[in-house]
């Protein structure tokens, strides 16, 4: 796959992924002012439950097929790469089956065991929604396997607009019977979401399975691999990543528990400690939003990595890493200025409420969460899957152990979860980035590639601050409500983008291929003088 295949999915899901998650944003005030505060902590801690036994079921064989499909499809085996996806789709339906009836059941002692007993609801509500990721996982592995970042797009903005809707649909109605019910209610939007996406995921697919044979293809060249051997590679390639990405979310799980237990343990009272957690999920939430851009980011790398190394093209595998890591850069670190500068101006514009000061000096964990998740895409496409699992174990183990200690303090109390976050990200950061220099023989300073953004985003940053309170002081007719902060940060947000990009033409940091990133119709709104320049 070349960059420039890369760029253009890389573009399409991130364009996708933003549209989603400033939609699950735009809908949170209205859920939590039907919920309450104390509710989207509950919320937030059945959401826990149901993304563990999400990224359990989905998070291994789907990339095991955009791997598989984009090794096969390299060496021109078009027929086995068709013959993997249908054996991986029927895996993937029977374990949705599967844990979706063990999730039903099991319920109540999981709500038990996160310290949230009146989840259970929730818990059980959000059960329906494995079966139909499942389905849609499988078909989404597919087309990103053949380089068709489309329908994985599309099918994102569909199932998270019919969960925006349907969420505060139910959750309106179901809130007269409780804040539990509420809750439930809020949940049923994320599995009839997913159920849409799964639909049209599926109509796609029957209307788009005929594959475009090159001229040329002799079939009896290519080697093919039996059913036994095509299921050995999906479980080489699932598992690993199944358990690596499994134990980040078990992580995330026992810091659930362990969050709401350690306030308490440091004095604080039960409905106290759920609504500090509430303020973790929404700063979780938040920092979502660009990590979506890094997500699409990998989803788009892997099969171009695991393309190149098929053929064992190690010129492009190290171009594809690059371009990876400087990509990462160069959106990471002005994300985490912007919303560590707005940080209450966003709050209060979403009207998320308390909890802005986690973001103020917690945006940092998204340079972290970014760097690592590049990385981690890196070694599972070269074959260096339990190597990663173990870095991200080990990171794991040192985030709980911090976590645990730091939140009892009363003087620190929620704010220790992000410190255990950056001490979890810091250490498998180190490890990933000695491996991949070891195994790919790859000379770069992990970090060099920051540089030209950080100066960039100070630069940015200071932009942002004046035009804040320059916007603010001048729009005085607007009162001193919502509205006026509100106009007054958009317009520092634009003024902050602009910024960037000219201080990033300053410093050479930016290329005319890096503006392919940027959909189309938003390049347009880019002053000529900036595109000339870059040229």
């Amino acid at each position: 796959m070349k960059d420039r295949s890369t760029t253009k999915g890389f573009a399409v899901l991130s364009a996708a992924g933003m549209i989603a998650k400033v939609l699950s944003l735009l809908y949170i005030p209205f859920l939590k002012g039907i919920i309450t505060d104390e509710g989207y902590g509950v919320y937030g801690a059945a959401y826990s439950v149901y993304v563990f036994v999400f990224v359990i079921t989905n998070a291994g064989i789907p990339v095991a097929i955009s791997k598989l499909i984009s090794e096969l499809t390299a060496v021109k085996n078009y027929r086995d790469a068709l013959k993997g996806f249908k054996l991986s789709r029927f895996i993937l339906l029977i374990i949705g089956i599967f844990m979706t009836i063990l999730m039903i059941i099991f319920a109540k002692p999981l709500s038990k065991l996160v310290h949230y007993e009146n989840a259970y609801l929730s818990i059980l509500a959000l059960a329906p929604a494995i079966l139909f990721t499942s389905v849609a996982s499988a078909y989404r592995g597919y087309f990103q396997g053949w380089g068709n970042m489309v329908p994985t797009a599309v099918s994102q903005v569909i199932e998270q607009f019919a969960n925006a809707i349907f969420s505060i649909v139910f959750a309106s109605i179901l809130i007269k019977y409780g804040v539990e019910a509420g809750c439930a209610g809020a949940t049923i939007g994320t599995s009839l979401g997913a159920f849409f996406s799964s639909i049209y995921l599926m109509i796609y697919y029957e209307r788009n399975k005929r594959i475009k044979v090159p001229k040329g293809y002799n079939e009896l060249q290519i080697k093919r691999h039996s059913t036994k051997e095509i299921v050995k590679k999906i479980a080489a390639y699932g598992i690993p990543i199944t358990i690596a990405v499994g134990m980040t979310y078990a992580g995330n799980l026992i810091d659930v528990a362990n969050t709401k237990a350690r306030l308490m343990a440091g004095g604080l009272p039960d409905a106290y400690a759920s609504t500090l957690y509430g303020y973790l999920v929404k700063y979780q939430q938040l920092i979502n939003v660009p990590i979506s851009i890094i997500t699409s980011l990998a989803v788009a790398i892997l099969p171009a990595i695991a393309s190149a190394a098929a053929v064992n093209d190690k010129k492009q595998v190290k171009s594809n890493i690059m371009y990876a890591f400087r990509v990462c850069f160069l959106i990471a670190i002005p994300s985490a200025f912007g919303l560590s500068i707005l940080s209450k101006q966003i709050f209060y514009m979403l009207k998320f409420g308390e909890g802005a000061f986690l973001m103020t000096y917690g945006s940092i964990v998204l340079v972290l969460m970014s760097v690592m998740q590049i990385q981690t895409t890196i070694l599972q496409s070269v074959g260096k899957l339990y190597t990663a699992t173990i870095y991200s174990v080990i990171g794991i183990i040192f985030k709980i152990a911090a976590n645990y200690y730091l939140i009892a303090i009363p003087s620190i109390n929620i704010s220790g979860a992000i410190y255990g976050s950056i001490i979890g990200y810091i250490i498998p950061i180190l490890l990933n980035g000695r491996m991949i220099k070891k195994t790919l023989n790859v000379k770069f300073k992990l970090f060099g590639g920051a540089i030209k953004p950080t100066i960039s985003s100070v630069f940015m940053g200071g932009m942002v601050y004046s035009s804040f309170k320059i916007s603010f002081m001048l729009l005085k007719f607007l009162g001193s409500g919502y509205i006026r902060n509100a106009v007054a940060t958009l317009i520092s947000i634009i003024i902050g983008m602009y910024s960037y990009i000219f201080a990033l033409i300053l410093t050479g940091g930016i290329t005319e291929e890096d503006l392919k990133i940027i959909p189309s119709k938003l390049r347009r709104f880019i002053p000529k003088f900036i595109i000339n320049r870059i040229r």
